[in-house]
């Protein structure tokens, strides 16, 4: 196990004490837009005009938006389209709809990034394929710097996209009540990440406080940036308030299956005030390689990756997750 995994309030303040530095920019980001749907031309547009993103770099693809789940065999045509408009300045891609978020037993986002892995849907409980772009140190390695990562920003609501967009944009702000939340909670099975979550403590170059908890339930709390837990659902959503950019997940099988009712959807964090989320839409048992691993996560927001940079440098094994949100979010960028 890597030593990050390890780190110390200390060594952890250390790592980040050289400052920040700057996130993924506008002009790296492609828009992919379903025309079939109204919602994606509309949160598309809010999008670029909030994000300032270039008009060359937006994609038109036309897709049912009411199919959860595309075949391998109709995502490839759709990966090569999307993939063969890219140009070499490109490092991520947003997609805006909620669904399709499947193919086949992958996360769609997975899919486009690395290609949809077969092996794993043979066995969909076992390891998976590692990450090139796992890690926390602040140099990519050539394979991990020629991926386009990528993340879907839900569109089942103008009024909540709108509001995630708004979120998304704030930039530099510090604030004093800022806290990182991480709760072990009496559901064994789903905490098997608890022993990699941060110690309590201050984070004092970011004015960040870490609580690391035993409970259930996190209540009435106004000063979330990361929410990190593992439950199959999670309560009292309604009573917090998360900061602009906050991250938040929770591990449990079928958080990536955005519109399904059997778990509850990784959507209740965006409806709740995160800006980007994480989930799983096919079983992937519990190994915590699968979800965002939260020491790393903490690091790389912190050091100032956008979101969707410090989620995929989080998550060792991704094929069954998918990443949701606004991938510009970046509140400690320089």
């Amino acid at each position: 196990m890597r030593s990050f995994i390890l780190l110390s309030l200390g060594l952890l303040g250390a790592a980040i004490a050289g400052g920040a530095h700057a996130a993924l920019g506008p002009s790296q980001l492609a828009l992919v837009v379903n025309d079939n749907e109204p919602n994606s031309v509309t949160l598309a547009a809010v999008y670029r005009e909030a994000h300032q993103v270039p008009d060359k770099n937006i994609i038109h693809v036309r897709l049912d938006p009411r199919a959860r789940k595309l075949s391998p065999e109709d995502f490839a045509p759709l990966r090569q389209q999307i993939l063969g408009q890219l140009g070499p300045e490109i490092r991520a891609v947003l997609m805006v709809w909620t669904a399709p978020y499947a193919v086949g037993c992958n996360a769609i986002t997975s899919a486009l990034t690395l290609g949809y892995d077969a092996d794993q849907c043979n066995t969909p409980c076992g390891p998976g394929k590692a990450s090139a772009y796992y890690g926390d140190g602040n140099a990519l390695a050539p394979a991990a710097a020629a991926m386009r990562i990528s993340m879907l920003l839900p569109t089942t609501s103008l009024d909540l996209g709108k509001a995630l967009i708004a979120r998304g944009t704030t930039r530099n702000f510090r604030l004093p009540e800022a806290s990182a939340y991480y709760l072990t909670t009496s559901d064994t099975a789903r905490s098997s990440r608890a022993r990699l979550f941060p110690p309590s403590g201050k984070v004092k170059s970011h004015e960040l406080t870490i609580k690391n908890m035993r409970a259930d339930v996190l209540e009435n709390a106004s000063d979330i940036m990361v929410y990190q837990t593992g439950m199959i659902k999670v309560d009292k959503l309604e009573t917090l308030k998360f900061l602009p950019g906050a991250l938040a997940d929770h591990l449990t099988s079928a958080g990536g299956d955005l519109l399904g009712s059997s778990q509850m959807s990784s959507l209740r964090w965006l409806e709740a005030g995160a800006t980007a989320s994480y989930g799983t839409v096919s079983e992937p048992c519990n190994h915590w390689q699968k979800f965002p691993q939260p020491a790393v996560l903490l690091k790389r927001y912190l050091s100032g990756d956008s979101a969707i940079e410090a989620y995929w440098r989080s998550v060792a094994w991704p094929a069954q997750g998918v990443f949701i949100g606004d991938p510009l979010a970046a509140p400690y960028a320089r």
